[in-house]
């Protein structure tokens, strides 16, 4: 019995350098793959038809107003206006009635004159996963500029080429290190996860009617 339980904590312990190993290398790999496609310079994004904008939530569970959402926000409004993009599709989280990130990326960049009508919404984009495939399967686009946080765009941009999209990322403005502590730790496992969806398959929650972008 002794022997069994010995054999069964190194078996265990093993998984668990495994999985610390994994989580290493994913990470590591995704930055490493992504580098030259990501950046903070507008003069560095080439010019493009349609950028993706990834959702995350208005406010914070405190009722503050989300750093995250309104840097994305603010970089979408710049590269919109600098020529760069044409066409802007929100992508996010609508899985409640109350909660739905496309509307408020929609109302939000409206505010600030970008016209309605070069805005489209995805309202199933759970995941960035999800956002991603979608915006070839769905909007039909198979080159993107993906706006969101460098840590995020890392793994967007990768996602997107490892789906057959030529992608490039243009970092919204990060937030100040303490804020950003826990969404930056759980990036690491989210780009572990990236991984493993690739290696097993993952397709995005739902489809639909493919949407046409001019």
């Amino acid at each position: 019995m002794k022997k069994l339980i010995k054999t069964t904590f190194k078996i265990f312990l093993l998984l668990i350098v495994a999985g610390f190993i994994f989580i290493a290398w994913a990470n590591y790999s995704i930055k490493k793959e992504s580098d030259a496609s990501v950046s903070y310079n507008i003069s560095d994004v080439p010019e493009t038809k349609t950028a993706l904008l990834l959702g995350t939530s208005k406010n914070l569970n405190s009722g503050l107003p989300n750093a995250y959402f309104y840097n994305r926000i603010q970089a979408a409004i710049d590269l919109y206006k600098s020529g760069k993009i044409k066409y802007i599709i929100v992508s996010g989280d609508n899985s409640t009635k109350d909660y739905n990130e496309p509307e408020d990326m929609l109302l939000t960049l409206m505010k600030y004159g970008i016209p309605q009508d070069r805005i489209f919404l995805d309202h199933a984009g759970f995941r960035t996963l999800d956002s991603v495939v979608r915006a070839k399967e769905i909007f039909g686009q198979t080159k993107l500029v993906i706006i969101s946080q460098k840590f995020h765009n890392e793994r967007a941009v990768f996602l997107a080429k490892k789906n057959g999209i030529e992608a490039y990322g243009y970092n919204a403005k990060d937030v100040n290190k303490y804020a950003g502590f826990k969404t930056n730790m759980r990036e690491y496992l989210a780009k572990a996860k990236a991984y493993w969806d690739l290696i097993f398959g993952v397709e995005p929650k739902f489809g639909g009617e493919k949407i046409l972008i001019p």
